[in-house]
């Protein structure tokens, strides 16, 4: 096998892998390590991908049960398999590992399995059951993603308190989930399984879910999952768990009022945020510094402060998104083979993928009140969209920021059906510099949850024509 290659990344996940076909793509002689077993890294194997999947058969089976009989479709005697639904979820995830093995394959980018340790800036060992290996290499790119964090003293041993890894594999449903976290994970994973019959208590810190959100958004969001039978404890201190064996004991405090609770649960879920997984790497021994999170710290080109070492995805500032990983992977190949590669951190989308989906683009009202920048708001509810009505979708609305002087979009949040797909239009958009005009003035398919756009683009000059 060859031991000589141009480009070396570490990690075969989103930005990984898709930083290895690209660079291979331009010519340069390219190898990818990933110590799982199989490529796709956390998204694919036990992230964002398994986790679609469930929410996407948990929403059939609840139309099925809840919402068909009253539309006209009677269904008798609507039961759940749960084994039968983990092999579905399963199947999706490996037809796709397979898939991206294949584009290697394609591509000629050299699959190298095992764990990657630097020793140089031109030398990395791979470890692979008792093996070592030596590579050398120009160039090596840091793609190693992230890990699951708890709280301080709480130890996640996947049986009674769970991660997402162990949410997505449950053999039978929970009578009762408690949640650790009001972010993404915590409310698809907490969403997921009360639809499927749990009942599902959200525990949060903060006063509101979703941080970072569009406040506005976030709580017609929380409105809506209460509506949906979800329960939610917030501006709340978890200050102790205890596994009971058959259930888990969480005492949590009121941060206001200072008044403790206790609540039992089946299963626990801690979705408290992920941090940047670097272990085993070496990265003391070649110089590579790392900030207070634990982060590597890479200038506008991905560079370490280590010559010819990059770095890219959960490893590095900003948000923890498999499209984020994926821009910084074609940037980084497309630097490294003496192009200009470049991301635009202003316009990177973010979406939950509950029913309805939330997604946004760009600057909430709370940042752009920070900043200081004037703006003016269009909104246009689904309830008002004739495609959402005949569907029975008609919660949430479509809400776009714009500058007052320039017009120029700033930020676009979406709750609503569809709001995934829909987003992309206004990131296209504001990556072009539209103006709400712009958008106002494009023409919409008609009956289209879209246009739901196109009427919020002409609400922020106050002329929507069907509201």
């Amino acid at each position: 096998m060859e031991k000589n290659f141009d480009v070396i990344v570490i990690g075969g996940g989103p930005g990984g892998y898709v930083c290895s076909i690209r660079a291979a793509q331009l010519g340069l002689k390219t190898a990818c390590i990933e110590s799982r077993g199989s490529l796709g890294g956390t998204c694919l194997n036990i992230g964002c991908i398994p986790s679609k999947s469930l929410l996407n058969l948990s929403e059939n089976f609840h139309k099925a049960k809840k919402d068909f009989f009253n539309q006209g479709i009677e269904v008798s005697d609507v039961k759940l398999n749960v084994e039968k639904m983990m092999k579905n979820k399963n199947k999706s995830v490996q037809v796709l590992t397979k898939g991206v093995e294949f584009l290697f394959k394609k591509n000629k980018v050299t699959y190298l399995k095992g764990k990657g340790a630097i020793f140089s800036p031109s030398n990395v060992v791979v470890y692979d059951s008792g093996q070592k290996t030596s590579y050398d290499t120009k160039n090596i790119v840091i793609a190693t993603g992230s890990s699951v964090t708890s709280l301080p003293g709480v130890e996640i041993d996947e049986k009674n308190i769970i991660s997402s890894t162990a949410a997505l594999s449950l053999t039978s449903v929970p009578k009762s989930l408690a949640v650790i976290g009001g972010g993404y994970i915590g409310l698809e994973m907490g969403s997921v399984w009360k639809r499927l019959g749990a009942e599902v208590t959200v525990i949060e810190n903060l006063p509101y879910i979703t941080p970072g959100m569009d406040r506005e958004v976030s709580n017609e969001f929380q409105k809506i999952l209460v509506k949906q039978g979800m329960n939610f404890k917030l501006n709340s201190k978890v200050l102790k768990i205890k596994d009971l064996g058959s259930q888990v004991e969480i005492e949590f405090q009121n941060n206001e009022k200072n008044i403790k609770e206790t609540l039992l649960a089946d299963k626990t879920l801690i979705a408290v945020g992920r941090k940047p997984y670097t272990e085993g790497l070496n990265l003391n021994k070649v110089g590579v510094k790392k900030d207070e999170k634990g982060r590597i710290k890479v200038n506008k080109k991905f560079q370490t402060n280590t010559k010819n070492i990059y770095a890219i995805g959960d490893v590095i500032e900003g948000p923890m998104l498999a499209h984020k990983a994926e821009e910084e992977g074609i940037a980084v190949a497309e630097l490294l083979a003496g192009q200009s590669g470049h991301v635009n951190y202003d316009v990177i989308p973010g979406v939950i993928y509950t029913s309805p989906e939330v997604a946004y683009v760009g600057k909430s009202e709370e940042q752009l009140k920070k900043d200081g920048v004037s703006y003016k708001i269009g909104k246009f509810p689904f309830l008002a969209n004739s495609r959402a009505k005949v569907n029975n979708e008609t919660e949430g609305f479509v809400k776009i920021l714009a500058d007052t002087n320039s017009d120029r979009v700033l930020g676009v949040h979406i709750i609503g059906p569809h709001s995934g797909d829909m987003i992309a239009e206004m990131a296209l958009a504001m990556e072009f510099g539209a103006s709400a005009e712009d958008i106002a003035r494009t023409c919409h398919a008609h009956p289209t949850h879209t246009e739901a756009i196109k009427e919020a683009a002409l609400a922020v000059d106050k002329r929507p024509i069907h509201f």
